[in-house]
């Protein structure tokens, strides 16, 4: 019987399409990718222009490549079956470079790919396999190597400028400078007063019937207030309104003895369409605005929900369709699917006579259908109990509004009437307009709620019966003064919109560019889930310097352009080096140009108007490692005594006085990949995020290591007080653990030692014993006199003669039968291999030369042996975890 080798990148996708393909099939998985570029060096040919990249097996990736390698030679046929994406072709292209070294291997090598993992669309895959589809390994190729020639030749110029390990990246710049721009106008904004008027009226003789009406304009001209110019130059204004106090006493004096009638009542049908079915971006955001996911929980859950999850009985099924699109087509199948299930379980009525069928945009890729569940019969109520909580709210969303779409709009019946006041005193007209809407049927509404945007009220205002109706009486006036208020800082959903709006990234790309400008510290979130991004200071520098210097790689436009030649690529349209080539020809040049007049950051010293608290002279503003301070301008470095006053820079810190910034941060971070809480373990090497699933089946290998800043505590007083300066001292986290050091450092540079007292160094006979911890961790013993006086003990010294040697110490060992006093010239009997493996250290000096000492004396016993409960990596709860979370 032949044996076939199917390859996915993911476990989760194995476990499900091993159960479809059935015997004579095994499924392996690459986790990802299995080559990428060196990470040592740049990897792309460029001393002739051939831009071809440097492959290399991804570190840690051997082993995996080793076992696909043996289990290819063993089968007759092998199929790659990741994402069918650019990414996916990717992976298959590198696993067909790595499996097929001969033609004969090559032969036998073959793709599939499936917009859904079902039984169904899976087996039909494999009946349609093909070969690896250059062009789309070539547009990723492209991507990859435009991302690497930016990254590694423009990050050391910010380096030499800035400071060290800071990077630049293509496509995540600008969507920085979109941050950046939108801060400026928020800190550039000149808010406009506007007065709007409501007159509160009732039908003449019936008090019961009120109505509120606003104030549109005099004698038919429409009221408004200028309120500067939008983009594109055209002057825009704020309708139904007044400039100023005055311009409002005026209208309200003149209707103070005005005569009020219903001039017109108009009532007419307005629809409401079905949305089409989610694509990736607006999936995105609308798991934002409703649920509060960010985007890379959003991803992570859903890539869940496409793998598969297991129903019981029924077995691992895949819920929803590839989940990163940009199309809103669907399959005929399935939409044949949602009519009967519609129709059967909400009726007729809700059903249209044909498909509602939707067009993307005009530069959609259109690879892929659109976002929605595979069986449109499997309601969320029906599986909900074998769901997590964030996989059924996000199923719930995306059957709900796969549903909708193929639903009857909804119907309102909406009601306009305009209203006249003639004033005795001005004798003008003075226009009011009031409307009201009653849904009169559901349609789709039934099973997808939808905000209005152009509610203005209407929908939650009923009117009274008009009819009949001329004359009315006023209850009362309602001025109210307003101010424009300046364009809100982008969120997640809204930076994803923008994105997408200008054609920056694809739909695979939005989650990975907000992580990276996040993870590299160029922006911050505040305001919890639905926080607002501003850009730190390290943001707004790195910004300004690359858009300065390199005007044209990281113009939004151009930017967007890149994105329309990728997808010309992967349609076969245009060759990828013709891309690179037009690239390099700007790149190379603005490089050259960068690297002589590209600002020094580091160097800056600018002039202030503040004074130095201390002594009066000028400030200055300077560069240091986490951004401007203020330094007092008559500091000399050679001179001891000069002031050395310095202060932060809170003008240089986002504003967070704002309705948004006072709201909770977010107190969780959610795995890209499966979208569960991390948790905070702590290995050899410090703490680090991981998934809670690393070890499940199948596992979910996701980490991700925390920033020197953000492992460390802050410090704690421990209420004592330095004995050199008098100032507190206070508990540090440092390279090799906790440590007491004086607050006033770096003036006092005083640090509190773990002093074995009563005992002085037995080598020099000068300097204290302390206790010192090796950068394996281990803990040993040594001179305070160090380097003068080399001497060091692994185990703790104890300040007590050797009655047989008379050896001026002894020194305590912990071993399996228990705790010892002993000479440091005992030889190593047998108990002692248990004892901890040290590095090469001094050797321990012996009272007389050769001298071999056999004292031993049992004072205690030992303690438990160690377990993964108290050794290995902990995972903490609590405010220990919510502290070393990003900001």
């Amino acid at each position: 019987m032949s044996k076939s080798l199917v390859i996915v990148e993911s476990p989760a996708k194995a476990k499900t399409i091993e159960k479809y393909l059935g015997k004579g099939f095994e499924v392996r998985a690459s986790v990802g990718h299995i080559m990428d570029l060196p990470k040592n060096d740049i990897g792309v040919e460029l001393k002739n222009r051939t831009f071809v990249p440097e492959l290399i097996v991804s570190p840690g990736k051997e082993k995996v490549v080793d076992q696909l390698k043996k289990a290819g030679a063993k089968a007759d046929e092998i199929f790659l079956a990741p994402d069918p994406d650019r990414e996916g072709e990717a992976i298959a292209a590198h696993l067909a470079m790595q499996l097929g070294t001969n033609a004969a291997e090559r032969k036998k090598i073959r793709r599939v790919t499936f917009n859904e993992i079902t039984k169904k669309a899976v087996q039909e895959a494999f009946k349609h396999a093909r070969d690896v589809d250059q062009n789309l390994v070539d547009a990723q190729q492209t991507r990859r190597v435009l991302d690497r020639l930016v990254g590694y030749q423009i990050s050391p110029l910010l380096w030499d400028k800035v400071r060290r390990g800071l990077s630049a990246g293509r496509v995540q710049t600008v969507a920085l400078r979109l941050v950046v721009e939108r801060e400026r106008e928020i800190q550039a904004f000149l808010p406009v007063e506007y007065w709007t008027l409501d007159a509160m009226l009732h039908p003449e003789r019936q008090a019961e019937n009120s109505l509120k009406a606003r104030f549109v304009g005099i004698d038919g001209e429409p009221v408004r207030v200028a309120n500067g110019k939008d983009k594109d130059g055209k002057d825009q204004f704020i309708a139904n309104a007044l400039p100023d106090e005055k311009s409002m006493q005026d209208v309200v004096g003149a209707l103070e003895d005005a005569a009020w009638t219903l001039a017109s009542v108009q009532q007419k049908e307005r629809q409401r369409r079905p949305l089409p079915p989610f694509i990736t971006s607006q999936l995105q955001r609308d798991a934002a605005n409703k649920l509060g996911f960010n985007v890379r929980r959003t991803m992570g859950v859903a890539q869940r929900l496409y793998e598969g999850v297991d129903l019981g009985p029924e077995g691992t099924v895949g819920l929803i369709t590839y989940m990163r699109t940009d199309s809103p087509r669907v399959a005929p199948d399935a939409i044949t699917g949602a009519r009967e299930w519609i129709g059967g379980q909400l009726g007729a009525g809700y059903l249209p006579e044909s498909a509602n069928v939707y067009k993307g945009k005009k530069d959609a890729q259109d690879a892929h259908e659109a976002i929605r569940p595979t069986e449109a019969s499997r309601t969320p109520e029906s599986i909900a109990r074998f769901l997590s909580d964030e996989q059924l709210k996000l199923y719930t969303l995306i059957w709900r509004r796969f549903i909708a779409s193929q639903m009857m709009p909804a119907i309102y019946d909406v009601t306009t009437a305009k209203i006249e006041a003639l004033s005795r005193r001005t004798k003008k007209t003075y226009d009011f307009r009031l409307s009201g809407s009653v849904l009169r049927f559901d349609g789709f509404l039934k099973v997808y709620e939808v905000a209005d945007k152009d509610d203005d009220d209407e929908t939650a205002n009923r009117l009274p019966d008009l009819d009949g109706v001329k004359r009315l009486e006023m209850d009362k006036l309602l001025p109210e003064q307003g101010f424009t208020q300046p364009p809100p800082r982008y969120n997640e959903a809204s930076l994803v919109k923008e994105l997408e709006e200008r054609g920056i990234g694809r739909p695979s790309t939005y989650a990975s560019i907000i992580n990276t400008i996040q993870d590299r510290e160029y922006v911050v979130k505040h305001g919890g889930s639905r926080g607002r991004f501003y850009p730190t200071e390290i943001g707004v520098v790195v910004c300004e310097l690359l858009v300065e210097n390199f005007p044209y790689i990281f113009d939004t436009a151009y930017t967007a352009k890149l994105e329309e030649e990728l997808d010309d690529i992967e349609d076969g349209k245009e060759k990828w080096t013709d891309l690179l080539n037009g690239f390099y020809d700007h790149f190379e040049d603005e490089l050259k140009v960068a690297g002589k007049n590209m600002r020094n950051i580091k160097r800056m010293e600018e002039v202030t108007k503040e004074k130095c608290d201390l002594c009066g002279s000028p400030l200055v503003l300077k560069w240091g490692k986490f951004g401007t301070f203020f330094a007092c301008s008559a500091y000399d470095k050679k001179d001891p005594a000069s002031c050395t006053f310095t202060k932060e820079n809170t003008a240089s810190k986002p504003d967070l006085n704002t309705p948004e910034g006072q709201e909770a941060d977010e107190k969780e971070e959610y795995c890209e990949n499966c979208g569960k809480v991390m948790v905070l373990r702590r290995g050899p090497f410090g703490p680090f995020m991981a998934c809670p699933d690393y070890n499940a089946d199948p596992p979910c290998k996701t980490i991700r290591k925390l920033s020197q800043k953000q492992q460390q505590k802050p410090p704690e007083p421990t209420g004592e007080d330095c004995p050199l300066c008098g100032k507190p001292l206070v508990l540090r986290q440092g390279a090799y653990g906790e440590f007491v050091s004086c607050s006033g450092y770096p003036k006092c540079k005083y640090v509190k030692q773990n002093l074995i007292e009563g005992m002085k160094c037995p080598k020099c006979g000068e300097g204290d014993l302390a206790e010192r911890k090796a950068r394996r961790g281990n803990i040993f013993w040594g001179c305070t006199n160090y380097p003068k006086c080399d001497f060091t003990s692994n185990y703790k010294p104890v300040a007590k003669k050797c009655p047989e040697c008379g050896s001026a110490y002894l020194v305590e060992k912990t071993l399996r039968t228990g705790v010892y006093l002993e000479c440091p010239n005992k030889k190593k009997a047998g108990e002692e291999a248990a004892a901890p493996k040290r590095g090469k250290k001094a050797p321990e000096p012996a009272e007389k030369g050769g001298v071999a000492c056999t004292y031993s004396k049992r004072i205690g016993d030992a303690p438990p042996p160690p377990t993964v409960e108290t050794h290995g990596p902990k995972i903490e709860s609590g405010s220990p975890r919510k502290e070393l979370q990003p900001a």
